[in-house]
């Protein structure tokens, strides 16, 4: 017989504590933001010597990425959660009159939020925003590939919250199927398609609603009107940051041949501005997570020719930035999410080609389009189907709280950010008011000569 799962029982205490009512109240929901903004801001230094440690990410990309947006988002949630929590008025149709009704948002109740490890802050704490804000209960499950953020995230929980409002359990992936055993409320994913579908099944099992923030073959393309210049330093800034270990990183270069050897050359002044001549030396340059992605990665280095990089070192996982030429659109390396510092770049005639290549692959996370032209421009936002993207610059769709994040179809499904978070992990309630001192009896058996008359209403 088997026993029952240790983490039954503090996920039956969560439980409870939301049916008690005690997230409810906008007071209690705004105490929770207020914690959660008080612990990133007090320990932002210990975040960016833990991501450090797990990433040898520098400090700068790590506050950007990281302390910054959690703390914009926890700004955002605190400013307006009296507005969002407000039901909204529905517009009630004649038969119904009189009579009012109300939309409310309605916590879904226990949450489970499953974080990856390349942004390990970020992409646990932004999600939690919102399932509080909506009022929730939370547990998390960081990545056991970046050990030493999982760890801080616990202690820091431990030391700043009640476990009955936050709750983080650390393991390797057995933790995370033992989670997915349990009948949450809802689950909100971050990480590979491939595991994406896994989490999906596990919650079909429950009916179980979700959120799945997966990645994909994002595209970059360059125009031959694009500016060199600054297209060469945003794609490479883009591609390169966190060692590219990034999901909406651009995952392949498409560019139009009149243009392409001046890029190549372009980017490759902008790698060596950015990170010197020897990579493994820069303070700035981060590394791959573990020995497993990084022997995955120099896999892909067989698979072209070598324009710029190559280079890695096995001691350290380092794999410098590198820009490849593809033996062919068959191979792993144009048919795999890379998520990491290679860059394949493939030349075309005309951005009516580029168009055909990107069609190739399920529909992206993130496409970028760098142009001077109107018309290219709407052609691609009115006729690719992507997550989201920039025009003329890379990844910083994804920065503002204010704006909706997520993919579609292989790329995922659900959006979140400031609002759309609070929106995520509310269910829309109604509820019709009737007022009694008017019944009309025309609705009621028998229903005798009455349907011509209903047809009518209709």
């Amino acid at each position: 017989m088997n026993s029952p799962s240790p983490l039954r029982a503090p996920l039956a205490k969560h439980k409870m504590f939301f049916s008690a009512g005690h997230t409810r109240s906008i007071e209690s929901r705004r105490q929770q933001l207020e914690k959660l903004k008080i612990m990133v801001e007090k320990n932002s230094q210990k975040i960016i010597q833990a991501v450090y440690r797990d990433l040898r990410r520098a400090e700068f990309e790590t506050y950007g990425a990281e302390v910054a947006p959690i703390l914009e988002e926890c700004r955002l949630a605190l400013r307006h959660l009296k507005k969002w929590c407000r039901p909204q008025k529905g517009k009630m149709p004649l038969f119904l009159k009189p009579g009012r009704a109300r939309i409310h948002p309605d916590p879904y109740g226990h949450v489970l939020i499953i974080s990856p490890w390349n942004y390990p802050f970020s992409l646990s704490l932004i999600p939690l925003v919102g399932a509080l804000a909506a009022g929730n209960v939370v547990s998390l499950k960081p990545s056991e590939f970046s050990p030493h953020s999982s760890r801080l995230l616990r202690e820091l929980f431990q030391e700043y919250f009640d476990p009955d409002w936050v709750q983080v359990f650390e393991g390797d992936h057995k933790v995370s199927q033992d989670l997915l055993q349990e009948p949450f409320d809802y689950i909100f994913f971050t990480g590979s398609p491939r595991v994406g579908r896994l989490v999906m099944e596990a919650a079909s099992r429950h009916l179980t609603p979700l959120t799945l923030e997966l990645g994909g073959k994002s595209p970059c393309l360059v125009e031959k009107t694009a500016e060199l210049v600054p297209t060469a330093r945003r794609i490479c800034w883009g591609k390169f940051l966190n060692a590219g270990q990034t999901c909406i990183a651009p995952d392949y270069l498409v560019v139009e041949k009149a243009v392409a050897p001046a890029l190549i050359q372009e980017m490759s002044q902008c790698l060596d501005e950015f990170y010197g001549p020897q990579p493994q030396r820069s303070w700035d340059y981060g590394r791959i997570v573990n020995q497993h992605h990084h022997q995955r990665l120099k896999n892909y280095l067989t698979q072209g020719e070598i324009l710029v990089g190559g280079d890695f070192n096995d001691e350290d996982f380092y794999l410098a930035p590198t820009l490849i030429r593809p033996h062919s659109l068959d191979t792993a390396l144009m048919n795999e999410e890379i998520f990491g510092p290679i860059l394949p770049i493939i030349e075309v005639k005309d951005i009516s080609e580029a168009r055909e290549l990107i069609d190739r692959w399920p529909q992206p996370l993130a496409l970028y389009l760098f142009t001077e032209n109107k018309q290219v421009t709407r052609q691609f936002i009115e006729g690719v189907s992507f997550g989201g993207g920039v025009i003329n610059d890379t990844i910083k769709q994804a920065g503002p709280a204010t704006l909706p994040f997520g993919g579609v179809g292989n790329s995922g499904m659900g959006q979140y950010h400031g609002r759309y978070s609070f929106e995520t992990f509310s269910r829309k309630k109604t509820v019709l008011h009737r007022p009694t001192w008017l019944d009309p009896t025309f609705i009621y058996p028998p229903y005798t000569n009455k349907l011509r008359w209903l047809k009518k209403l209709f």
